[in-house]
């Protein structure tokens, strides 16, 4: 493991993410990223936008393939409403033997290497830790580690984004954060067209006739408003062909489909899927 020194301090960095997820369609949400991470001047600086969207539209998919567009390493912090300032930044670790270590988060190991770190779900987290961030997200582009005694600035190249899940289990991020969260950048549900274009490029073993039903069922349920995502379609998708590959009968689509429906989503879910499989897109 990757070890630098600062101030004096020894600290060992985290390895980055390796996530090939392959972004689909809806470029503009792209350009609109890395235009936020652009840096114009040496006056200027990157901003850190967040991403806001249901569960499962892409966010931290979005993300990767930005990180990709810039050949960086992408570091990946999963939020949750435990996570401590000294999580986010540098834990210390007793080795076996008995001496102190410390590790830095994947947020400060990508500030350290001027990679792109995503913060994921960052609104389950508490505003104790994000005032930690404060002077990271706005010009000063630093973090201290009461923890480590250290100060540590960001590389030139380092870039921020924070995923955001637009549900009721989340804290309200205070002002002076969200003021730094800028801009907003918000996920939709795809077109249908672009939905089944990301089932197939999730699911190239499968047969367009089953991708397209699925597609068609994601749609009837975002025009009521329903929850359902393209990751949702994914997993229904994989699992009525693992479902099929063990029946003797083989693949029955509207069969398997409907049973990986109500095991993955519930039954209330079934009211969306088209009667009738179709044959081929329309």
């Amino acid at each position: 493991m990757e070890s630098v020194v600062i101030q004096g301090v020894e600290l060992r960095l985290t390895p980055p993410d390796e996530m090939r997820w392959q972004w689909v369609g809806r470029q503009e949400l792209k350009r609109q990223l890395l235009a936020a991470w652009a840096v114009l001047d040496e006056q200027d600086h990157a901003l850190s936008p967040r991403l806001v969207g249901k569960p499962g539209v892409g966010k931290t998919t979005l993300a990767s393939a930005a990180a990709r567009a810039l050949d960086v390493p992408l570091y990946v912090f999963q939020a949750t409403m435990d996570t401590r300032p000294e999580d986010l930044l540098v834990t210390p670790v007793i080795t076996d033997g008995q001496k102190l270590r410390y590790t830095a988060s994947p947020l400060v190991s990508a500030m350290i290497k001027g990679g792109v770190c995503v913060l994921d779900e960052g609104n389950r987290m508490s505003e104790r830790s994000w005032a930690s961030l404060a002077p990271l997200l706005d010009r000063r582009r630093y973090v201290e580690s009461v923890v480590a005694g250290v100060k540590i600035h960001a590389h030139r190249n380092f870039r921020f984004c924070a995923t955001m899940n637009d549900d009721a289990s989340t804290f309200d991020i205070p002002e002076y954060i969200q003021s730094r969260l800028q801009p907003q950048i918000v996920i939709d549900f795809p077109e249908r067209d672009e939905e089944t274009a990301i089932l197939q490029a999730n699911l190239p073993f499968a047969s367009p006739r089953i991708l397209h039903y699925l597609a068609v069922f994601l749609q009837r349920a975002h025009e009521d408003d329903q929850p359902f995502t393209v990751r949702d379609g994914i997993n229904i998708a994989r699992y009525a062909l693992k479902l099929g590959a063990s029946d003797r009968g083989g693949l029955d689509v509207k069969k398997h489909v409907r049973q990986a429906t109500a095991m993955i989503l519930g039954d209330d879910a079934l009211d969306y899927l088209p009667g009738e499989v179709p044959l081929e897109q329309p």
